[in-house]
């Protein structure tokens, strides 16, 4: 059983969430929260697999509490949810430390398979909204770039790191590198090991954040 925590400051969005999350098979709602602070206790009190945050919230913001779960040793991940389409949130919720953002109004299917995927263990990184995390790092100077030496990374893990970075999943990584997809696993977990990374979306970040990967040049897609 998924356990749920469901985090937002209106009582009717608390509502609606817990109902379609007691509907589904496999997932349960075990707790509300109406801020920040009390996702954050509740989180560490109950343990969930997985919190639906909300952004804007009294107290407490979703961003800054999302940061405090992910930064607890929790088991628990952290799926932000918002109706602000803003690549400022995204950026945000992927440097607080979220397993995977989305928007209120999506298809109910849609938000229980994102629950499943992050409860997995997997981040949930749309390749439309990495693309737009792409434009935001190709609009700003970056700092001078990262080598795969100075970051202790062997040739097939940098290799393995940019294809992530431009939002490939794993399968799609062996096709384009000819490896299995247990291969592609290894490279991934032992790099994600070196650069003290938690998930796939923090290892998008760091690619960019470093310099490793730069978007939109093409000598970055091997």
């Amino acid at each position: 059983m998924i356990r749920v925590v469901v985090a937002d400051d209106e009582a009717l969005i608390r509502d609606s969430f817990r109902l379609l999350l007691e509907a589904e098979a496999g997932i349960t709602c075990v707790g509300e929260a109406a801020d920040g602070r009390q996702a954050v206790a509740l989180t560490r009190e109950l343990r969930p697999e997985v919190v639906l945050m909300d952004v804007r919230m009294p107290v407490m913001d979703g961003l800054e509490a999302t940061r405090l779960v992910s930064t607890a040793g929790l088991p628990s991940r952290v799926l932000v949810l918002t109706t602000y389409d803003s690549d400022q949130y995204l950026y945000d919720a992927m440097r607080a430390g979220a397993a995977g953002f989305c928007l209120k109004d999506m298809r109910r299917e849609n938000l229980m398979h994102a629950i499943r995927t992050v409860a997995a263990g997997e981040a949930l990184l749309h390749p439309a909204l990495t693309r737009r995390l792409l434009e935001r790092f190709a609009a700003s100077p970056r700092p001078g770039r990262a080598s795969a030496k100075t970051l202790g990374l062997t040739e097939r893990e940098t290799e393995v790191l940019r294809h992530v970075a431009h939002a490939l999943s794993n399968s799609e990584i062996a096709a384009r590198m000819h490896l299995g997809e247990a291969t592609v696993k290894s490279h991934l977990a032992s790099l994600m090991r070196k650069l003290g990374l938690r998930d796939r979306v923090q290892a998008v970040v760091f690619a960019y954040e470093s310099g490793l990967v730069r978007a939109g040049l093409s000598d970055d897609i091997p």
